[in-house]
């Protein structure tokens, strides 16, 4: 609900490509995430970054395993 979002959300979505989210949307979602989790500092740096550099786009699916690992 933070974004407005009109389109609806599924595993393929992507945050750049879809929904257009800046990089300052997706520290928020970081935030907004560990913050519902209960969980600072998850580690997303892992799932932003690959082999130095910051990954183009990124999908509810990717999202959604990243947690699911790091909660098991």
């Amino acid at each position: 609900q933070d974004w407005d979002l009109e389109e609806k959300v599924v595993e393929e979505t992507r945050l750049v490509t879809d929904l257009e989210f800046e990089s300052i949307d997706i520290i928020q979602l970081v935030v907004a995430i560990e913050k519902w989790f209960q969980k600072r500092n998850m580690g997303f740096d892992q799932l932003l970054m690959v082999d130095g550099r910051y990954v183009d786009d990124l999908t509810i699916a990717d999202i959604s395993s990243f947690i699911s690992n790091k909660l098991a």
